[in-house]
């Protein structure tokens, strides 16, 4: 049976509204939360298709990352050189706004460093992160005032219980989040400048016109906005069709809690593909995007049985080798991601503005891409 508004809910609830957000991740609350502070008169309100942030924001593994070496070196291979460095000093600012916007404690942000991990079967790549490292050092220090970004970690591999890795990288100012506590800051904090935030209301379509923006919901309802913001990363293609960005569903899984457990930290592998952390004595494992891109390449949240299988594998032979480890619980997430690792922030149309493409960096970046986005459209 169709839900249609009565006249006190258009009235009450949609009418008017100054800056209408689509989203709310944490680029599209950064963004409500900027334009309130830029405004506090503006009428702002986040639509959120889900019963919460529905995409990767409360989905993410909690890395606050922005560059591990072979990454890097995977990305100079394709993009030119002042592009990467430029996205790297995006990512390490999108960090620094993040911190200042909701807390360090609220968000047990830990500056720990990031790990990456080579096993016997990455000895070429290692080679040359060995032979670069100065090089790296270097560029990647001017972007965030560190003298030695990255250190050989190789003495902390037996501590931490790995099977067949022979080399650890650790990129030093790197940290980790707690993503649930982040994403309640952000929300508590966009409640808090007078942002609304409506769930259960995904927008279908968009016209923009003399009068301003006129969206269609996903429940056949008309609301007016006078400006929109489009935040909804892996999802924006639903809106724009052409836009050059294409989703891609991420494999996660975490254990039962692992006595004794060694491990400690955030770690990637296999060019950032593979990352796993330690979180309340489990491991939170996710990735192998890798072994089957075109199926991944879906809007579609559920399980890819090849991916699992390799993730599962990866757990037993080595994170965790020789222990009895019971993953507990999997899910998955939807990324934004291009043909470059390069964010999205560009008017669409008079009133719509569309920050997106975060390219799975999304804890180090969103802030940034949001508030750069309700800059664009004041």
């Amino acid at each position: 049976m169709k839900y249609e508004l009565s006249y006190w809910e258009k009235q009450s609830f949609f009418e008017p509204i100054d800056v209408a957000v689509i989203g709310s991740g944490i680029v599209g609350l950064a963004a409500a939360i900027h334009l309130k502070e830029k405004n506090p008169k503006l009428r702002v309100v986040v639509f959120e298709r889900g019963p919460m942030p529905a995409g990767a924001s409360t989905r993410n593994a909690g890395f606050a990352c922005f560059g591990s070496m072979t990454e890097l070196i995977d990305d100079l291979s394709h993009t030119p050189e002042d592009t990467v460095l430029a996205t790297v000093e995006k990512r390490w600012n999108g960090l620094q706004r993040l911190r200042a916007l909701i807390g360090d404690e609220n968000m047990e942000f830990r500056q720990w460093g990031g790990y990456e991990m080579f096993t016997e079967n990455d000895t070429d790549i290692f080679t040359e992160c060995a032979e670069r490292m100065p090089e790296f050092n270097e560029k990647i220090g001017r972007i965030t005032g560190h003298r030695e970004v990255y250190k050989m970690a190789d003495e902390r591999i037996a501590s931490f219980g790995f099977r067949d890795v022979r080399h650890l990288i650790i990129n030093q100012p790197e940290g980790q989040v707690n993503t649930g506590k982040m994403m309640t800051a952000l929300l508590g904090k966009a409640r808090a400048a007078g942002v609304e935030i409506f769930n259960g209301i995904g927008i279908r379509s968009l016209e923009d016109g003399s009068n301003g923006v006129l969206m269609e919901t996903e429940n056949d309802w008309t609301i007016r906005a006078g400006r929109v913001l489009v935040a909804v990363n892996g999802f924006a293609r639903k809106l724009f069709p052409d836009l050059d960005l294409y989703p891609a569903r991420n494999q996660v899984l975490i254990t039962k809690p692992v006595p004794g457990l060694k491990v400690e930290g955030c770690f990637h592998y296999d060019k950032g593909y593979y990352y796993f952390r330690n979180i309340d004595g489990r491991i939170l494992l996710g990735g192998g995007r890798n072994l089957d891109f075109e199926t991944e390449k879906t809007l579609e949240f559920g399980s890819n049985p090849l991916i699992r299988s390799a993730l599962a594998k990866l757990l037993h032979e080595v994170i965790c080798p020789g222990q009895a480890v019971e993953i507990d619980h999997w899910w998955t997430g939807i990324l934004g991601l291009g043909p470059v690792k390069k964010p999205i922030i560009q008017r669409a149309s008079p009133n719509v503005v569309v920050s997106v493409r975060l390219s799975g960096m999304g804890v180090a970046i969103g802030t940034l891409v949001g508030q750069e986005g309700a800059e664009l459209i004041q």
